[in-house]
């Protein structure tokens, strides 16, 4: 989702309205949480005001979460709207104060993805709960992990008693 200033100037005239579908699956690894991430819509529309650039985003996709109890797969939908600025390095008609949280561009290229990226990142709740309890559980094992039973656990000899057992088991 980059432009160059040249093709957002045709905003000043007539609407610049855009829908676009990114792929943003590198999100996976800037955080562990997201096992999956669909397709991310991104609509849109750029008013100018002076040098100021407004982007009104409609960002819509769906993210896939481990369970908090269960870490079964949870899907969760994004559907944001946010107003994202952007203002020249060397703007003269805009105030510093006012619009501190724009963005500053740097050289001829107004790129979108990593402010989406960062909506997506900061809509991710902390906990996310699967609400049909019918389905699957917990994954049995794991890296380094693994589900043991009550049966199991009582079958298992510790291996600091293992010549012990045979002990009693000589004498039968």
């Amino acid at each position: 989702m980059k432009w160059t200033l040249q093709q957002l100037q045709i905003a000043k005239h007539k609407p610049f309205i855009f829908d676009e579908t990114i792929d943003l699956s590198d999100l996976k690894e800037q955080n562990a949480e997201i096992r999956n991430i669909s397709p991310i819509r991104v609509q849109g529309e750029l008013t100018y005001s002076g040098q100021l650039l407004t982007f009104s985003l409609h960002i819509t996709g769906e993210l896939t979460l481990p369970c908090s109890r269960t870490l079964v797969d949870v899907l969760f939908p994004i559907d944001l709207k946010v107003i994202e600025q952007f203002r020249p390095e060397n703007a003269y008609h805009i105030s510093k104060e006012d619009h501190e949280e724009a963005n500053v561009i740097t050289g001829d290229l107004v790129d979108l993805t990593p402010a989406i990226k960062e909506y997506i990142l900061l809509e991710i709740p902390l906990q996310v709960y699967a609400e049909n309890q019918d389905d699957p559980q917990a994954p049995p094992s794991g890296k380094g992990w693994g589900i043991v039973t009550e049966e199991d656990q009582e079958k298992k000899v510790d291996p600091r008693l293992a010549d012990l057992a045979k002990f009693f088991d000589d004498k039968k």
